[in-house]
């Protein structure tokens, strides 16, 4: 009877090492102290140092505090970039309020969460069931954005920019910002192809106004979130997602600068235009933020003569008069910003105008022309005296 409790003895005890050594393997975020700051290395290569390393199959535990929700439906993959760009995982499942989600344990509080893709053509960045960061491009490109936890848990994923593309992420890194989950006064904006964001976001090719917007702003007052997207119209901000983000976060204090009509001119009717601004505005205004509306400025071509004058002129273009009749209807500010150009592009003439614009293209802009576009805007809200933009 003594020799068979030694050997049951014996066997648990073996039992208790080798449950040891696999626990060991695994980094456990809650071992010790809480970190404020977290660094993920994806995929099935080498762990570059100071990153955890989190392959495809790794389960979420509330043991080791972070893994995946489904990891059925992930897969590991290869990356072109170097370090942790060489490698990453690939989201099976995608859309924004998806179960495939990394989850990661965190006291509740504001973080700074960093993001670089693998491979991708174009793919957004969800997190909390909302759009985090919209339409990124190319192989291992990186963004970050502010993020408030509030019940103790990070979800995220990457899912598509464009259907039946690739969605990867190839590495992560969270800081803690504060202990407070709410987030920090934001001038959200919204818009087309002008007003967004484009990667590399150091590329002076083709830039949005509201990438570079918050060059303008007082970063001790203001935060900057740009939610335009190439190609969108204002039904699409509404349905498509966009504005779920916005009202997920927007909150009194907060503004919400919108530009819209390029390409709604194209798609519907100026009388469904407006109807859909109208249910964004009064949205966003539910929200007690407060809102600026935007009618765009205009092409590089958009020139008329008036005697001996050649005067840029795109008055009556993108749903301009509907746009301004609509702020006097919600009692919301404008920004006439196809005015305001207009008077820019007319004084310095239609050769330095040209200059402002990609390289042969009338509609979208470089570095130079983002950043003019930009300081009009800034410098209009400072000229009305709004709250928060007073000199």
């Amino acid at each position: 009877m003594k020799r068979k409790m030694q050997t049951i003895m014996s066997l648990g005890l073996s039992l208790i090492f080798l449950v040891s050594v696999v626990l060991a393997s695994t980094t456990n975020i809650h071992a010790n102290s809480t970190p404020t700051t977290y660094k993920f290395d994806f995929g099935n290569g080498p762990i570059e140092s100071d990153y955890i390393g989190v392959s495809a199959s790794d389960l979420y535990s509330s043991f080791v505090g972070y893994g995946f929700q489904t990891p059925q439906f992930m897969e590991d993959v290869t990356a072109s970039g170097t370090g942790v760009g060489s490698d990453a995982v690939r989201f099976l499942k995608t859309g924004t309020e998806s179960t495939n989600t990394f989850n990661l344990d965190l006291q509740n509080g504001l973080y700074n969460v960093k993001v670089k893709l693998g491979d991708v053509e174009r793919a957004s960045v969800a997190a909390e069931d909302v759009y985090q960061v919209l339409n990124m491009t190319g192989n291992g490109v990186s963004d970050s954005f502010l993020l408030p936890i509030k019940d103790g848990q990070l979800n995220l994923l990457i899912t598509e920019g464009r259907e039946g593309t690739a969605f990867t992420l190839s590495s992560l890194e969270i800081t803690k910002i504060s202990n407070s989950h709410v987030m920090p006064r934001t001038v959200w904006i919204g818009g087309d192809s002008t007003v967004s964001t484009y990667y590399p976001k150091d590329s002076d090719e083709l830039v949005g106004w509201g990438q570079v917007f918050h060059q303008f702003v007082d970063a001790e007052t203001f935060k900057v979130r740009n939610m335009a997207t190439a190609g969108q119209v204002a039904k699409g901000f509404l349905e498509g997602g966009s504005l779920d983000a916005v009202l997920k976060y927007i909150k009194p204090g907060d503004y919400f600068l919108f530009e819209m009509g390029i390409n709604d001119e194209k798609a519907y009717s100026e009388e469904q235009f407006v109807a859909y601004v109208r249910e964004i505005v009064e949205a966003v205004k539910e929200k007690g933020a407060s809102v600026v509306l935007i009618p765009p400025q205009g092409r590089a071509i958009s020139w008329k003569t008036e005697g001996t004058d050649v005067i840029h002129y795109a008055e009556d273009d993108f749903y301009r008069h509907s746009m301004i009749a609509l702020a006097k209807e919600q009692n919301v500010d404008l920004v006439d910003l196809n005015v305001l150009s207009s008077a820019y592009f007319t004084e310095i003439g239609p050769e330095e105008t040209t200059l402002l614009y990609s390289t042969g293209d009338w509609l979208h802009f470089n570095r130079k022309g983002a950043l003019v576009l930009a300081n009009l805007v800034a410098d209009d809200l400072k000229r009305q005296e709004l709250e928060g933009f007073v000199e």
